[in-house]
């Protein structure tokens, strides 16, 4: 999972007292991305309505999409039904069957593990990967000895070795606190658990409780409008989002920004042959497929098995790429992932991670070319550090090397579930440049590993309700091109003509500043402007 741009694990629970502080409001039901802004009352895409009203009597044909992610759990019970099969390897018999360079490929494959079956699970941050690159050209050297095109990379040096040292410091403390944290409020549940006598902390009671003296029941009002507006049910799923947020951080410090970490011997690679694409495994659960299963159940959980959630399409074979560890992704995995999908059928490619350096950006942004040569639709997160990404780096960038846009690219920004000033997710990137457009990614429920769900928050889970969408679309609607997808997409979306708070701000903006369109997605337009087009003869116009 990078931990730049995608759902940091924590970040659930870091906003949910900053956005219950900010006059966050509870969300409607677990997936309340599905319901509609009228009937419900919340800003969701209006699934239900859509598969009611709209495509009852329309016949869907198999979409192939794509997870770039950290692994699936292909247990699951709500998406073993909806995985991707290669209907042309033989299961565990060793051969490259297809002769497309990658052995027993069945639902896709693994470009961070190694052929011995081992897998990588944390990576160093990008940033830590250069610093330790130029270390070895620049440490003990002075500015001044440089010649004039040495003195660019030397002040790059600095650079990094700076921010590598800061962040592993900011790390190492923002453990100790969210772990003295962690203990107050194991502390605070324990004691009102005796207190009401109960041996779970649900918001129920904690809105109502029956026992206790004046400050049991302060405290329970406190963790009540702490926990409702971010949709936690019960007190033990703050507990274990904290203990998440503890171990990341604990990963952060001792790797990530760890200059003495290498992890890439795992994968027996060559990291910076860029032409080696014939590494990796089949294994595309790998030691912790939490973030990728909670992507994969968005987009495509189940929605005829009656059990857990749904996902936004009914008609998906989800392709699972495991190219994201728990650190910034390497380029060239990114890469390979890219081509990867695009060469094995994929028709959009969901890409939920980020960072912040990008040494072999060409090498990303060729395989993103590649992918538009084959049709595909490529759906982005837009980042979780609410930045401003019209002056910031980011990357994979909306942009090509030349500044001209990558035209098969759609990046997303994260919105909660009710309208007014708290609209826009506290830690959404932004840009009325760089951003496309909005979607639910606040309190999502989802799948996670080991036929569990869970709420996670993120522009990682707005990503694949946008991926939905497009894949519903694309099933629906097969003549439609990458371009009509997009374009759709970003037409049909729900503009809002009101101000909200710019991420970690107190300045109000209007909502049209933050994006292209000043929109959030919704299936329902969607599908009614393809039918639209269908009917008027679009389709016979160059949508196929």
């Amino acid at each position: 999972m990078s931990f730049k741009k995608t759902a940091i694990r924590f970040l659930g629970v870091i906003s949910l007292f900053a956005f219950a502080a900010a006059g966050g409001q509870a969300q409607s039901a677990k997936q309340w991305f599905h319901l509609d802004l009228k009937a419900d009352t919340v800003v969701g895409i209006s699934t239900d309505r859509t598969y009611r009203e709209l495509l009852s009597s329309r016949k869907p044909t198999p979409v192939v999409v794509a997870v770039i992610d950290g692994g699936i759990d292909s247990t699951h019970e709500d998406l073993k039904r909806v995985l991707w099969t290669n209907p042309k390897e033989i299961p565990g018999n060793g051969i490259d069957d297809d002769k497309n360079g990658y052995v027993d490929d069945i639902h896709g494959w693994n470009f961070i593990g190694g052929r011995d079956g081992r897998n990588v699970q944390y990576e160093t941050a990008e940033v830590t990967r250069q610093y330790v690159r130029l270390k070895a050209l620049y440490e003990g050297r002075k500015r001044a000895d440089l010649k004039p095109a040495q003195q660019k990379e030397y002040d790059l040096f600095v650079k990094t070795k700076a921010e590598v040292q800061k962040k592993r410091q900011e790390y190492q403390e923002q453990y100790q606190s969210i772990s003295s944290f962690y203990g107050q409020f194991q502390t605070v549940v324990a004691a009102l658990k005796q207190a009401l006598g109960v041996s779970k902390l649900d918001t129920n009671i904690l809105k109502n409780p029956t026992a206790g003296d004046a400050l049991v029941k302060r405290q329970a009002a406190l963790l009540y409008e702490l926990m409702a507006p971010q949709g936690y049910g019960d007190a033990d799923d703050v507990q274990n989002e904290l203990k998440r947020g503890m171990e990341e951080l604990k990963a952060r410090a001792e790797y990530a920004y760890n200059p003495e970490y290498d992890s890439r011997n795992i994968v027996g690679d060559k990291p910076d042959d860029l032409n080696d694409n014939n590494y990796g495994n089949p294994d595309i659960s790998g030691p912790d497929p939490l973030h990728g299963t909670h992507v994969a159940g968005i987009i495509a959980a189940d929605r005829t098995n009656e059990v857990g959630v749904k996902g936004v399409a009914d008609q998906v074979q989800i392709m699972a790429i495991r190219a994201v560890p728990d650190g910034d992704e390497r380029d060239k995995d990114v890469a390979n992932a890219i081509r990867y999908a695009a060469n094995n059928g994929a028709q959009i490619i969901n890409m939920s991670f980020g960072k912040d350096y990008s040494p072999q950006r060409k090498a990303v942004e060729d395989a993103m070319k590649y992918a538009l040569s084959k049709g595909v639709l490529l759906v982005h997160a837009a980042g979780n550090d609410s930045k401003f990404l019209d002056t910031t780096a980011s990357y994979p960038s909306d942009k090509y090397l030349d500044g001209t846009p990558i035209p098969n690219l759609i990046t997303v920004g994260a919105i909660a579930s009710k309208e007014g000033e708290n609209l826009v997710a506290p830690f959404s990137n932004y840009g009325r440049k760089s951003v496309d457009v909005f979607a639910p990614g606040l309190g999502i429920y989802s799948t996670t590993p080991g036929n569990q769900y869970e709420n996670l928050s993120g522009t990682s889970m707005a990503a694949p309700v946008v991926t939905g969408i497009a894949a519903v679309l694309k099933s629906y609607f097969p003549r439609l091109t990458y371009a009509d997808l997009k374009r759709i997409i970003q037409q049909s979306a729900t503009v809002y003509r009101t101000k909200v708070l710019r991420p970690e701000s107190k300045q109000l903006v209007d909502f049209s500043e933050l994006s292209r369109t000043g929109a959030v997605v919704n299936l329902y337009e969607a599908v009614k402007m393809a039918a639209g087009e269908e009917a008027s003869g679009g389709a016979r116009k160059g949508l196929n």
